[in-house]
């Protein structure tokens, strides 16, 4: 069913171009990184560009997703409270450990392996003394379970060694751990230190932006669509659109079988109706 909405249109600015950083990563859309060291470089995107009607799609969204029943990201997430009587550097070590299970996992099976850990006690102490084969059979059925044991043993010690039983606290610490990649990075940065310095993008936010055409050409991984979303959307929206866009794209915009009859915001959309 269509819907209508009046369109507040673009924004213009008086600068004329906005730079961005650009991580070079030839596995962004798997979130992770080679052992060669990330080549950054400036991007320079035209102010002038805003999507049609992004804000009013914004705001659409948000309100869609506030009147629907919670999507899996609102119970499960990374950044969930997992339990009041945890110290504030247990609480970010269990956001980064959530985050390194994420990638090529749904939620479901994230929180499964979050609750085992946790029984286990989830510390980097406690991995350490762990055998990397049972943290493995208690990650597990998370995608690449083996590879993330093996990775959040080593963060683990890394964790302990070089800053005190916490996690790195900016974006460059956290981008050298092992299978930490941008994505994960900077939704460290937002749930864990509750600093916004970029927006996470994973395949919800990927799909969706591509879909709305949120970006100025179809991008082809993550780290395009961070890069492309950074250039133009206000740093205001930064902390939310992660959260958002995942939740509705697990609900209303799925990878296939879009539930467009029921988008708020179908009329706006380029790509309503096309995916199937």
């Amino acid at each position: 069913m269509k819907r209508s909405l009046k369109c507040a249109g673009s924004l213009s600015s008086k600068r004329s171009h906005v730079q961005v950083i650009v991580e070079h990563n030839e596995k962004d859309d798997k979130d992770s990184k080679s052992s060669s060291e990330l080549d950054n470089k400036l991007v320079e995107i035209p102010l002038e560009w805003r999507p049609n009607c992004w804000e009013d799609v914004y705001h659409a969204i948000k309100k869609m997703r506030s009147e629907l029943p919670p999507a899996p990201v609102d119970t499960m997430g990374c950044d969930i409270d997992r339990g009041k009587h945890l110290d504030e550097k247990e609480k970010r070590f269990h956001v980064l450990v959530s985050l390194m299970l994420s990638s090529q996992t749904k939620d479901e099976v994230n929180n499964a392996a979050m609750e085992r850990l946790l029984e286990h006690g989830l510390t980097p102490s406690k991995i350490c003394e762990m055998d990397e084969l049972h943290l493995g059979k208690l990650i597990c059925p998370v995608g690449f379970w083996k590879t993330k044991a093996k990775h959040i043993k080593l963060t683990s010690r890394i964790c302990l060694d070089e800053y005190s039983g916490d996690i790195p606290s900016d974006l460059e610490g956290l981008l050298k751990l092992p299978g930490v990649g941008p994505k994960m990075a900077y939704l460290a940065m937002t749930c864990a230190w509750k600093k916004v310095v970029g927006i996470g993008v994973d395949v919800h936010v990927h799909r969706i932006s591509n879909r709305l055409k949120w970006v100025r050409k179809p991008t082809k991984t993550p780290e395009q669509t961070r890069v492309e979303l950074e250039g133009w959307l206000p740093r205001e929206y930064w902390s939310d659109v992660n959260h958002m866009l995942v939740g509705f794209g697990q609900t209303v915009c799925l990878p296939v079988k879009p539930k467009c009859n029921q988008c708020a915001v179908n009329h706006l959309c380029p790509s309503a109706f096309k995916n199937k």
